[in-house]
């Protein structure tokens, strides 16, 4: 199983990242906060191609997860990460099906393969 669900786009750095937005507002949920991780960096020195990290939740979902187990707040909010590397551009995201692998004593029902297919359907319509 792996960790992430990452694909390149050919559109531009800003044009992935808006879309990222977009979508992820579309599927119901909501960007709490971007981490701009190349301008972070570049405030102490370092050069990094552009990444930023969106943040963003479903209260609902959210909810459901800290009622089964409040450690699972170690994970939240979900997260798409938009970056360039070698000048391709990426779009990555965490899979929530790897809950259950972190949590095995938690019974987490078939909500993270619901959340993961929302996040992949996501990325897929911003790429």
């Amino acid at each position: 199983m792996e960790f992430d669900y990452t694909t390149t786009t050919i559109k531009t750095f800003d044009g992935a990242f808006l879309s990222v937005q977009e979508e992820i507002v579309k599927a119901g949920m909501r960007v709490l906060y971007v981490h701009d991780v190349q301008e972070t960096l570049a405030e102490k020195g370092f050069e990094r191609e552009p990444f930023k990290i969106v943040e963003f939740c479903n209260a609902k979902f959210a909810n459901e997860f800290l009622n089964k187990d409040i450690k699972i707040g170690l994970c939240l909010p979900c997260k798409i990460n938009v970056y360039t590397k070698d000048g391709q551009t990426f779009i990555s995201g965490m899979r929530p099906i790897i809950l259950s692998q972190f949590f095995p004593q938690v019974d987490l029902g078939e909500r993270p393969k619901e959340i993961d297919q929302i996040i992949q359907n996501i990325i897929n319509k911003a790429k």
